[in-house]
């Protein structure tokens, strides 16, 4: 066991094999800190928790769940409230990663994949972060993470709800720090550009347009979000240089010259997409 685990909170990640679920998790082994991590396939999940545990001696735990359902996030809000555990390790940290991303029109798209987008990015957030509140706040101490996105300051035709849905986690996270600031508890919403995960290849997403000066690397990411946590602060978290600009930029100008930005993007790419 690394010498801080016996010291350092729990961290539960959820979607937690791959990206920044991954990045967060090899940080957070590496500062010590035993985890739990979450996600829907088990084979994955027994490799990484091999892995992390052979490289760094933390705890690991695995729950292979399916947060896009009411039996899944249960499953997980069980752990968090169970409090010490059943391996004595109260959970500190939540990290909320678990989402994905799907293109085109509302009108043609899958309207399933839909709905499980708004379970996942929203109900299964909500439901988490709620149970996680309620055993931190009671103790003064404890953190929660949710990975949002730069786009929830966009309106981009072809990703309506992927936009809309990050908008309601940078949105929340702002408000509940508000809230539990006062208590000792520290929340954060990450807003990340363009960083190279599985994420667009999983959506099917063509990315070679994008520049490469516009990329950030995962592990990079989660260096910015816990160092931000270390310090306190600030609760909207945006990595890169290039991406604090751009946020600034938006944040002041009219929505209607946001949306036809987004516009003007979007037919760019579906040009170059065929």
């Amino acid at each position: 066991m690394a010498p801080a685990a016996a010291t350092r909170p729990t961290a539960l990640i959820t979607g937690a094999t791959a990206g920044l679920g991954a990045a967060y998790a090899r940080a957070l082994a590496a500062r010590g800190h035993p985890l739990v991590l979450v996600a829907r396939d088990r084979e994955r999940l027994a490799a990484a928790a091999e892995a992390l545990q052979g490289a760094h001696g933390v705890p690991v735990e695995t729950i292979a769940a399916d947060l896009s359902t009411d039996a899944g996030v249960d499953t997980v809000i069980a752990r968090i409230a169970e409090g010490e555990g059943a391996a004595g390790r109260l959970v500190g940290l939540l990290v909320n990663n678990a989402g994905f991303g799907t293109k085109g029109s509302i009108a043609r798209g899958d309207g399933a994949a839909q709905d499980t987008m708004v379970r996942l990015h929203i109900l299964a957030v909500h439901r988490l972060t709620q149970a996680a509140i309620k055993v931190m706040v009671p103790r003064g101490r404890g953190a929660v993470i949710t990975v949002a996105s730069v786009a929830s300051y966009l309106t981009s035709p072809g990703t309506v709800n992927y936009c809309a849905t990050k908008g309601y986690q940078r949105m929340a996270m702002e408000s509940l720090a508000a809230e539990v600031a006062p208590r000792g508890v520290y929340v954060q919403a990450l807003c990340p550009g363009f960083t190279r995960t599985e994420f667009h290849e999983r959506a099917a997403m063509s990315m070679h347009t994008i520049p490469g000066w516009m990329w950030l690397e995962a592990d990079a990411v989660v260096a910015a979000s816990l160092a931000a946590k270390e310090r306190g602060g600030p609760t909207v978290v945006i990595p890169g240089a290039l991406y604090k600009a751009a946020v600034l930029l938006l944040r002041f100008l009219p929505r209607w010259a946001v949306r036809l930005m987004s516009g003007r993007y979007r037919e760019t790419r579906r040009a170059v997409e065929g």
